[in-house]
């Protein structure tokens, strides 16, 4: 499991997913019914990305999103 506590966090999970699945970003894209624009963003961290846009990415990686508590300090 990975902590994703960042939008640059959770971009860079993606990227990484993206890759070793051998993909590119148009080849994602495609898949998804996304622009490659939004991948880009998406990867590079941007903060305003559409969350549904998000999950179905995920989705299509074979990620899923899993929220817990974080411990209080």
């Amino acid at each position: 499991m990975t902590n994703i506590r960042t939008t640059q966090d959770l971009g860079a999970l993606v990227r990484r997913a993206r890759r070793a699945q051998g993909l590119r970003q148009p080849d994602l894209a495609g898949v998804c019914g996304t622009s490659i624009r939004f991948l880009s963003e998406l990867e590079r961290g941007k903060a305003t990305a559409q969350i549904g846009r998000v999950l179905h990415v995920l989705q299509m990686l074979g990620l899923c999103v899993c929220v817990e508590e974080a411990p209080r300090r």
